[in-house]
């Protein structure tokens, strides 16, 4: 006889068993979300038409909301609202009007200056109709800023608000105004449709620049980075299809970008307003029944202010999802907002140059307090030491995070360091055993102070649970005894000193971290996002 072996199983590599898993859990998502059963038959020739002719950009989101929603509200802001129809008719005439009027076509440049609103939201489509690069330029420039800015990107045309008043001869047309819009005026001009675009069109957002001048930060994100992107924020948002979305953080900005990009996914009415007013936006959740709301902590903060009795005036039951982001989520804060509105809050932590490459639920948040969560889907994170090599879990490194939204480099021909595929996000942190990242500081933010390295955010945090402190900022200031010395800036709702303060934070961590000084301040200088400008507190006490 001749024997007979068992046959070993064959063994997938890991690569394909996380593929595997990941296309299971996007799938999973979606059909939980409700987006699958919107779609109908009829309607599949005109989105395969939209794909074709726009690819990956914001016009086939729009398109294809259109086709599938037309008679679901679009966009809600100051003026009302319009369906996804009448929101993607609008759009198609305002494209016609650039192409007709400014000669507007694949390549081209469009700048866009406005608040969160519809005209915000149009000017956007319509160039991405066209196959025009959009630039988003922050509103909190002065009006220097942005002439320095349009003078470096020289685009073909200026989409502004009227508030913005900008010395630049780029052709420019009004977006919200008191009488309407420029826009409107461009779609009342009825040109015919021009032809399809030769090529997408790519989404320039601006870093921050709080570390330094703003970059351009170019971005084509991939369908699998945004198929993982959206089914991590359905599985651990619970998001629903149709639904409305308020999205407070400015659409300029990457958080509000991806979170509209992802409302126009869901067929989620997005509900928008030029300025941030906490209660406002607590009475736009009754009146829409949001099922989410997308915002930056100071904005968490400024709700949790308003106090017990002025919350409870709110019916916010329908909430889903609160969605943190752009900037550093205190502990502290994420558990007091937890208990005011429950298990709603999620962070999402990322950049302009990679997207959103981590989710923290509000279980992750309160099991384990400070984390920003475990990688998205398509995603993966790194800690890596000065040898470029991963450090062991729980050790502080380099963050390198990886995946589709990760952008191609500055517009200035720079780039952010890359090993292995993954881009560092400039900050420092470590993993848990569980695999959940924390940010421990920006690697330019580490202060070492007498031979001991310091990282500001821990400090802060601790401050912040003081009842006295609503707001705190820690930097490094020169001196000579210890190379660095530790100050404070603190903004008080309650009585306490700077010896109190200081015996607080030697009460919670070592000693070494306490600050020497203490500053109270009025508010802290913060970006549009909520991050604040270290480099503008020195001189709040003369340093």
């Amino acid at each position: 006889m001749i024997p007979i072996r068992p046959i070993k199983p064959i063994q997938p590599p890991d690569w394909l068993v996380r593929r595997a898993a990941e296309a299971g859990a996007v799938t999973l998502a979606l059909a939980r979300s409700g987006v699958w059963r919107s779609a109908g038959p009829a309607q599949l020739p005109g989105i395969e038409r939209a794909l074709r002719r726009w690819g990956q950009s914001m016009a086939a989101l729009g398109a294809v909301a259109a086709i599938r929603f037309p008679d679901r509200p679009g966009v809600i802001d100051e003026r009302g609202q319009l369906t996804y129809g009448e929101l993607d008719r609008w759009v198609a005439a305002i494209a016609a009007g650039m192409h007709a009027r400014f000669g507007i076509v694949a390549g081209s440049k469009v700048a866009v200056v406005c608040r969160n609103h519809r005209y915000f939201l149009a000017a956007t489509l319509a160039a991405s109709r066209l196959g025009a690069d959009v630039l988003f330029v922050n509103t909190e420039f002065a009006a220097p800023q942005m002439s320095a800015v349009l003078e470096r990107h020289r685009p073909d045309l200026l989409v502004r608000d009227e508030e913005f008043g900008v010395e630049t001869d780029v052709p420019a047309v009004l977006g919200w105004r008191k009488d309407g819009s420029g826009l409107d005026d461009l779609a009342a001009l009825g040109a015919p449709e021009p032809p399809a675009p030769e090529r997408p069109g790519h989404i320039t957002i601006l870093t921050s620049g709080t570390t330094g001048t703003p970059k351009a930060a170019p971005r084509a994100p991939t369908a699998l980075g945004l198929a993982g992107l959206t089914a991590s924020a359905l599985q651990r948002f619970g998001l629903r299809a149709g639904e409305p979305m308020v999205i407070c953080p400015p659409l300029f900005h990457g958080l509000g970008l991806l979170t509209s990009m992802l409302a126009l996914f869901l067929g989620s009415p997005l509900v928008l307003a030029r300025r941030y007013d906490a209660a406002a936006v607590l009475g736009s959740i009754e009146a829409t029944r949001a099922g989410s709301v997308v915002a930056v902590p100071v904005m968490l903060q400024r709700m949790l202010e308003l106090g017990p009795t002025e919350l409870a005036r709110y019916d916010v039951r329908s909430v889903r999802a609160v969605i943190s982001g752009a900037s550093a989520l205190p502990p502290s804060l994420a558990s007091r907002f937890i208990d005011q509105f429950g298990p709603v809050l999620c962070d999402a932590y990322g950049s302009s140059e990679i997207g959103i490459a981590t989710i923290a639920s509000s279980a992750d948040l309160l099991t384990a307090p400070g984390t920003v969560g475990n990688p998205c889907l398509g995603s993966s994170v790194r800690i890596l030491g000065p040898d470029d090599r991963p450090v062991p879990t729980g050790e502080t490194g380099r963050i390198f995070a990886g995946g589709g939204l990760v952008f191609g480099g500055y517009s200035d021909g720079s780039s952010k360091t890359v090993v292995d595929g993954r881009m560092s996000t400039g900050d420092l942190g470590h993993l848990d055993a569980h695999g959940r990242l924390f940010v421990d500081g920006r690697e330019d933010d580490m202060i070492v102070s007498g031979g001991e390295n310091v990282y500001p955010g821990e400090v802060e945090d601790c401050l912040l649970t003081h009842p006295a402190v609503t707001d705190a900022a820690v930097v490094g200031v020169p001196d000579e005894d210890f190379g660095q010395r530790l100050v404070a800036y603190v903004v008080l709702d309650g009585a306490a000193t700077p010896e109190e303060l200081i015996e607080h934070v030697r009460g919670n961590l070592a000693r070494y971290k306490a600050p020497r000084e203490i500053v109270v301040v009025d508010e802290l200088p913060r970006t549009a996002t909520g991050k604040v400008v270290k480099r503008d507190l020195g001189s709040e006490s003369g340093h």
